[in-house]
């Protein structure tokens, strides 16, 4: 199926008529997800095989991209089901089949969400804050919270790590628990700026205890080169370029409709005809066009396994930064060229001013991009 069976544009547009009501009522995109799941989006990463539609990241990238241009709240919450489900992919892809259940379940209609954000954890995935207790029979007990749990009100399979500090070095944990797995609870406390239908609230684990069976990697605390660790950073950072890439390029779509529409009292033309204008769409455009081939030669390089050794991370980490920087410098300049009817309230643009400002938060932030760039560039700084 190509990207235009998949999200044809009748399908985009309702996804966009219903992002302002989703946005003004604070409410998950339950609709969107049927819609998509109808598709078969969510099987995307599985083969063609085993009833998924077969893509790689550079196909996915390119879905999210074009799902983010009608409805970025409702992209950025499926993210969370590809980067697990692109982790199992990449996995199978390397000789790992430990995650192929992962993509079996997904084709079965099953929803995997990301539990592993936590507050003050600048660490990410090389330490938790979460409490990791192993028991007799091979399983473990998590306790902790996680933040930013997207997809909340939605998934059956949630992905969480945590540390276990019994042994004589500690380990972290990562392992799956279903739905129906007792011990969690999942606060209604998602009350945001931007990106509200994705429903990213926090989620407690109280002694939720997840089953031998799913308990998928046991890896030491700190940076390490197991490729479950590169799986989720290349999948996690390459899907939020994606979503935020189609960010701004539907607000440019926007600022290029609105100075053609709007007319200037002094000269009696549309604003497309003033200088000043052009110059910032131009400026826009020229920021979007470098944008796109970075997305999609990096998630081209991973599908496939290109070696760039030591320069990966920072390549991941690059993109990242890049891609939601730029969609907030383009968002920025559209408003600006596209007059005061953005600031309202249920304005689309000013609903992607508000949904770009969340770029900043997702790791990798800017100060750890630097810093890893740094690294790679320069090396460590001498202790």
């Amino acid at each position: 199926m190509d990207l235009n069976e998949l999200l044809p544009d009748e399908l985009l547009e309702r996804f966009r008529d219903r992002a302002k009501g989703y946005d003004e009522r604070n409410e998950f995109f339950h609709e969107d997800l049927a819609e998509l799941k109808a598709q078969g989006y969510l099987r995307m990463f599985a083969a063609k095989a085993d009833g998924g539609l077969g893509y790689g990241l550079e196909a996915a990238a390119a879905a999210q991209r074009r799902l983010a241009t009608a409805a970025p709240a409702t992209a950025l919450a499926i993210n969370m089901h590809l980067v697990w489900t692109g982790v199992a992919h990449l996995l199978r892809g390397r000789g790992d089949d430990s995650l192929d259940y992962v993509l079996a379940e997904a084709v079965a209609g099953e929803v995997f969400a990301f539990g592993n954000s936590e507050a003050g954890n600048d660490s990410v995935l090389f330490d938790s804050n979460t409490v990791a207790q192993p028991l007799a029979d091979g399983s473990y007990s998590f306790t902790g919270t996680k933040i930013f749990t997207s997809l909340s009100p939605a998934w059956t399979r949630l992905g969480i790590f945590g540390k276990d500090s019994t042994g004589e070095e500690p380990a972290l944990v990562h392992a799956f628990i279903t739905r129906e797995t007792p011990g969690y609870t999942i606060k209604d406390d998602w009350n945001t700026l931007g990106m509200r239908a994705s429903q990213s609230n926090t989620t407690v684990l109280d002694g939720v205890v997840a089953p031998a069976e799913r308990v998928f990697r046991k890896l030491p605390v700190g940076p390490n080169a197991d490729p479950l660790i590169f799986a989720i950073f290349a999948c996690f950072e390459t899907l939020l370029a994606a979503v935020y890439t189609g960010l701004g390029e539907r607000a440019l779509q926007i600022g290029v409709a609105n100075v053609k529409r709007r007319m200037s009292k002094k000269s009696g033309k549309s604003y497309a005809q003033d200088p000043d204008i052009r110059w910032r769409i131009a400026d826009a455009a020229l920021a979007m066009d470098g944008l796109y081939p970075q997305l999609e030669s990096l998630a081209r390089d991973i599908d496939g396994q290109v070696d760039h050794g030591a320069q990966w991370f920072p390549k991941m980490v690059g993109l990242k930064v890049r891609a939601t920087e730029t969609a907030r410098t383009v968002v920025d300049l559209i408003i600006r060229v596209s007059g005061g009817g953005s600031y309202f309230a249920g304005n689309e643009l000013g609903r992607l001013y508000r949904d770009v400002l969340a770029g900043m938060f997702h790791p990798s932030d800017d100060e750890s991009a630097h810093s890893t760039i740094a690294n790679a560039w320069l090396g460590p700084i001498e202790p």
